[in-house]
Order: C-alpha cells, then structure tokens, then sequence
C-alpha cells in the first residue's frame, strides 16, 4: 500500500483511477482504490467511496449488485473433466447468456412481492425483470466450473441485476442532473432526501435481484451436473452499505472492490485460463485503510476495443486491428486445458492482470483458503454488445 495525496492505494497507480479517485476525495469523506483498479465511469473500477451522509448512485454505478457466488459440490474432478465437453454444451443450452435476453425458463421469487417495486423508477421494470432473471447477460459475466487444490468442483458465475439495475440508475442519475462520461465528478445525493431515500430502496431492490438471479444460475448448473451443493461463498461488488469505521457512521459504496472484514469469504475470479480463488479477510491495520475492502477480480490492463480492434459491421472491414488474436486466447486456453463456450477477444487472459500478484498487493488483510482451476468457461459471444457501463 501507498499513501498518494491522502489516498491509500494498493498496486501499481494507473494514472487515469488515481485522478478520478482524486475527484472523488472532492466529495467523499474517505476513498481508497484497490490492486484492480482502473477507469470506470465518473467513480474508478476497485474504488472504495464513503459518505458520512450521502449516496452516490455513479459510484455504485449501472450494473448494480453485480456480484460473484461460488458454491463447492459434492463431486469428484475427475467426473467433471471426463465430461467437460458434455457438461459445457449443457451448460450453454440450458444458460441465457447475452444482452437483454429472457429466461426459457420462468423464475418466480418472492422478492416481486417486495414493497420496493412501487418506486418510480422501479415499477415500470418489474415484468422485464421477471423475465430476465437468472440469465447472465454479456461483457466479463460467466459461469465457471472449477477444481481445488482437493480435486472438488466448485461452480462460479459472476453477475449483477442485469436491465433492472441499469436502468434504475440511469433513471436516478438523469433525475439528480448528473453529467455522462468518464471523467466528471459522480453523482453524489443526500442520503436523507426523498430522491436520496428511493435510490436506496431501489439499490437494495437491485441487490435483492441480483442475490436472486446467481442463487438460481449456481442452482440449475449443480442440478445440471446432478450433484449437491455443500457450501456457498456470495458477495456483491457496485454496491453502498452502511458500516462503522473508526467509531463512525458511513455509507460505503464499493466499486468493483469486495467486502472482505475479518473472518468474511469472498469469491474473487482470475481470468478465463488462470486460477480463481476463495479468501477471508484478515484483520491488521491495511484493511482499515481499505475500510475493509479487497479486489474483485484481476482487472483490467487493455481496453475492450483496444483489444479486439474495430470492424465495419456491414463490410467486415477492419478499421482498427487490435491487440489480441485468436491464436493469443486460443493459447491460454489450450495451456489451461480449458473447455471455452462463447467469449470474445476483449476477454483474453491478455487484456488483464494477473490475479496472484494483485492479491499479493492486499496480502496482509486477505488469507487465501482455496485456489480454484478452471475446467470450463461459458460467457456470452463475442457479437454481443454490452450496453451495462460497469
């Protein structure tokens, strides 16, 4: 950790998540950024903002409560390597994977009994959203089958409230008159206004979704393998918790970063061909920097279009050549001996860090407990447009 300008930092400084960290610290009451951090729109991806009496609908972003859940089964590796292929098609058939995508399968759940949907920006999405849970829509989003260290299967999926928690802060954030782009102070409203007091009950709305939603996709793929779920570790990521640091009351909105107090699991996700792992927070004096936060994931060091380049879609002109080939990813994953179901270029091993030495960077306030090997992969193709900002 370094402390820059006031602002404890883990990993090497990307110039662009430190200035708008920065920016943020304008209105914040504490900030921090994480080892993964980098650009994200208004607020920096791994960054960790807090408010004595504020919420910031910018820096808990579009995709709220997007979140990882990792659920261990009652299943030997060897079964699952020796039907991977099998396993994968499954996986992909039975799975909405992509942007706006309706459930084959109808999921219904209490929380559309919830008093919440009757908030303005809310009501108009309660049927949409119904149809949409428990797809896992496009960008980094997945469904992962791993093995740890003991030769046992865990399922990991990473996603959020999908069109609900998009366009509810869309809604929030034209309402407070909060100006669009990457680098513009975020949205900040008080806590204890009517707007302040909606945006909440529809941030928890969304998080309620997204629980939901990786509740039933961990689920139907156990129940794909036939195999019985024996522990689960879930926690959100783009979310505002009130919490007491220091004696003192905030909301803490987390980016892109995951809670990770003394004794709390967390599932943090490498890339398609690297290790995953399943950590607990540890309690010393870095994570009251952190304000007991960690990483999400390994973050990333190569933008989507700079990766994959740009292509005429009508021609099938290349405007732009980018980074990454097929050859590059098709090598992590042969390497890997990973079984791959969709993916684009923008979601290489190359376009990122590498999870070991970021945890590195928060190895003081995390313990690792399992390292996961992925077996199979499964995200949305590389046609899909992903609209979700976050």
């Amino acid at each position: 950790m370094q402390i820059i300008d006031d602002i404890p930092i883990w990993g090497p400084p990307d110039e662009g998540a430190v200035s708008q960290i920065k920016t943020c610290a304008k209105s914040a009451d504490r900030v921090a950024l994480m080892a993964d951090h980098h650009k994200g729109y208004a607020v920096p991806i791994g960054g960790v903002v807090a408010y004595r009496d504020s919420i910031s609908p910018s820096g808990v972003g579009f995709d709220i409560a997007c979140g990882n859940k990792a659920v261990l089964l009652d299943m030997p590796g060897s079964s699952l390597r020796a039907n991977i292929g099998v396993i994968m098609d499954d996986v992909w058939k039975t799975i909405s994977f992509g942007v706006g995508r309706r459930n084959a399968e109808r999921v219904d759940h209490a929380l559309f009994d919830s008093a919440a949907w009757s908030c303005e920006a809310a009501a108009p999405l309660k049927e949409m959203a119904r149809q949409q849970l428990g797809t896992v829509g496009s960008g980094n989003h997945y469904v992962d089958l791993f093995t740890d260290e003991l030769d046992r299967v865990w399922i990991g999926v990473h996603f959020g409230s999908r069109g609900l928690g998009h366009k509810i802060a869309t809604w929030f954030l034209r309402k407070a008159g909060a100006p669009d782009g990457m680098d513009v102070e975020p949205c900040v409203i008080a806590a204890d206004s009517d707007l302040g007091e909606q945006y909440i009950e529809c941030m928890q709305l969304g998080g309620e979704y997204a629980y939901a939603g990786r509740d039933w996709v961990s689920e139907k793929v156990a129940s794909l393998l036939g195999a019985p779920i024996l522990e689960e570790v879930h926690n959100h990521h783009n979310f505002a918790w009130r919490e007491t640091h220091g004696g003192e009351e905030l909301w803490v909105v987390r980016k892109g970063a995951t809670p990770a107090f003394p004794g709390q699991k967390g599932f943090v996700g490498g890339t398609m061909g690297e290790t995953s792992v399943i950590l607990e927070g540890v309690e010393n004096d870095e994570a009251k920097y952190s304000m007991y936060s960690t990483v999400h994931g390994a973050g990333r060091v190569m933008g989507r279009m700079e990766a994959k380049g740009k292509v005429d879609k009508k021609t099938g002109e290349v405007k732009r050549a980018g980074k990454v080939t097929k050859e590059m990813m098709d090598g992590w994953l042969q390497k890997a001996k990973v079984e791959l179901r969709g993916a684009g270029l923008d979601e290489s091993p190359d376009c990122y860090k590498r999870l070991p030495e970021v945890l590195r960077e928060h190895g003081k306030s995390i313990r690792v407990l399992h390292t996961l090997t992925p077996a199979g992969v499964a995200m949305a193709g590389a046609d899909e447009f992903d609209p979700y900002k976050d």
